[in-house]
């Protein structure tokens, strides 16, 4: 394969994770074929809970060219669980963003929380259990989507 071609695996893989954050996607696989016996296949994904986290993953086939995964992947991330004002799962289950499917959100980036206020609900076991903010503040960032599944201590939002 030539540098040229390698040039444009490059660029192909970027364009790919461009295209998966804009379009909000947590995976994206796709196959280019050079020839009958060249072809390149691409899977780049990333982790909804850390924002913009992207992973590229080539395997190219007889006489191409790895391209330099380095090239697609974005600067380092700071780690949401490490931050002072993190608001932690306290168990396992299904986040909900809202007290009923046609309501609004608990809260929203920006939104101003008082001690206490519920921010949102994790359904573990078929029990619905509301999280409330451990301190006042404004919400800084969201880290999970409605109906997202959700570990022991992960990262759910920021509160400065």
């Amino acid at each position: 394969m030539t540098k040229n071609s390698h040039d444009s695996d490059v660029a192909f893989i970027q364009a790919l994770a461009e295209l998966l954050r804009e379009n909000d996607l947590t995976e994206l696989q796709v196959k280019r074929e050079y020839g009958e016996d060249d072809s390149l296949n691409v899977r780049v994904s990333r982790v909804k809970q850390v924002v913009a986290a992207a992973q590229v993953a080539a395997a190219p086939t007889a006489g191409a060219a790895a391209p330099a995964p380095a090239a697609a992947a974005p600067a380092a991330v700071e780690d949401p669980s490490s931050h002072p004002g993190v608001v932690a799962s306290p168990m396992v289950g299904t986040v909900y963003m809202k007290p009923e499917p046609t309501a609004d959100n608990f809260v929203s980036v920006g939104s101003v929380v008082t001690e206490g206020q519920t921010l949102l609900i994790v359904e573990a076991m078929k029990t619905m259990n509301q999280i409330p903010a451990p301190r006042s503040g404004t919400v800084k960032r969201i880290l999970v989507e409605d109906g997202a599944p959700v570990e022991y201590g992960a990262p759910l939002m920021i509160i400065e």
